[in-house]
């Protein structure tokens, strides 16, 4: 099968490729110039793709001439600005971005005459945020920074569309807080760890006792593809399912660096000052992710502690062969 990947070059957008690579899938991607020193890079991804687009998802001609020449089996919409910092310091470009670009992804493979099987990828961060936590797919949607609103908006667009485009075998996966190796993100807990490790110096940390839904890339991965998957069969799927951990993995933010400090003890980290304690972050955000389970037949397959070890391998190692490792492991589920 013929996967097209928009945000190809990001962090979960590299994992992806090499994860449908190994299961023997073909890859076009197309996306912004790939980040210095991530995965992309590192592990010479370009080589394995079948099509290999460097463009802005803002620009919906360039996007519907790749999708065109690609014709694929599958789409998988990623590309997003997914920072909610950046959001805050540069909200048009957030809000652009996460819901023009979401727009034209969707008016580029309606346009197609045989559109694929379609994944518009949103966030754990598109539910209002009134404090109980443990949100499922039907909870009031919200935001109060610009990229959770942007995403919000961006899900909304999306099951729109699918309403008022009855032909199309389009679905939406909301799932956050992935880590894994060879993230390079700005801002994100795992690649602030491991770069206050590489430059020898303390990790401040805003938020400690913040709980998230932190799951391997690769438990969130494989739900998107059984997603895509159950609805190439002909399956009867709600529009929009949640990819989050069982309750074993939801965990605070102390929580998960003193996991990352026993694997690897030359980490260090205090609570910064309260310099940004004015913008508004989500406390306590988790998942429901039962029905998921329930119509896919899918569950983590990745414990807390495997996850959080996973992410900090060593320097010395091969990026492209430490992930490879990890995907056949995780196939084999042994």
């Amino acid at each position: 099968m013929h996967f097209f990947v928009t945000g190809h070059t990001g962090f979960k957008g590299s994992w992806l490729i090499l994860l449908l690579r190994e299961l023997g899938h073909e890859v076009s991607g197309y996306s912004l110039q790939a980040a210095k020193g991530g995965l992309f890079e590192r592990a010479g991804l370009e080589s394995l793709i079948k099509n290999h687009y460097i463009d802005d998802i803002r620009d919906v001609e360039s996007l519907k001439a790749a999708l065109n020449a690609c014709r694929p089996d599958f789409a998988i919409h990623m590309a997003a600005q997914p920072l909610v910092l950046r959001s805050y310091q540069d909200p048009v470009e957030t809000y652009t971005t996460n819901v023009e670009g979401t727009r034209n992804f969707l008016e580029a493979i309606t346009t197609l005459g045989n559109p694929p099987v379609s994944l518009v990828v949103t966030t754990d961060k598109v539910y209002r945020d009134d404090g109980k936590g443990s949100y499922v797919e039907s909870d009031p949607l919200g935001g109060h920074d610009p990229y959770s609103a942007s995403k919000a908006m961006a899900d909304i667009l999306a099951q729109s569309w699918a309403a008022t485009n009855p032909r199309l075998r389009l679905h939406i996966a909301r799932a956050g807080n992935v880590i894994g190796a060879y993230d390079v993100s700005e801002d994100r807990l795992i690649p602030d760890a491991v770069r206050a490790l590489d430059s020898h110096s303390t990790l401040e940390i805003r938020n400690p006792e913040a709980v998230r839904p932190w799951q391997h890339v690769l438990d969130c991965l494989a739900g998107y593809l059984a997603f895509l998957e159950a609805s190439l069969r002909g399956a009867t799927l709600p529009v929009s399912l949640n990819f989050g951990p069982d309750s074993s993995s939801i965990r605070t933010v102390r929580e998960v660096l003193a996991e990352a400090q026993r694997v690897e003890p030359r980490l260090s980290f205090c609570v910064a000052p309260s310099a940004q304690q004015n913008l508004k972050e989500t406390q306590l955000l988790t998942l429901d992710s039962s029905r998921a389970r329930s119509v896919l037949d899918w569950n983590n397959r990745v414990d807390f502690e495997s996850a959080v070890a996973m992410c900090l391998p060593s320097n010395a190692e091969s990026p492209l062969e430490v992930v490879q490792s990890q995907i056949r492991y995780f196939i084999r589920g042994s």
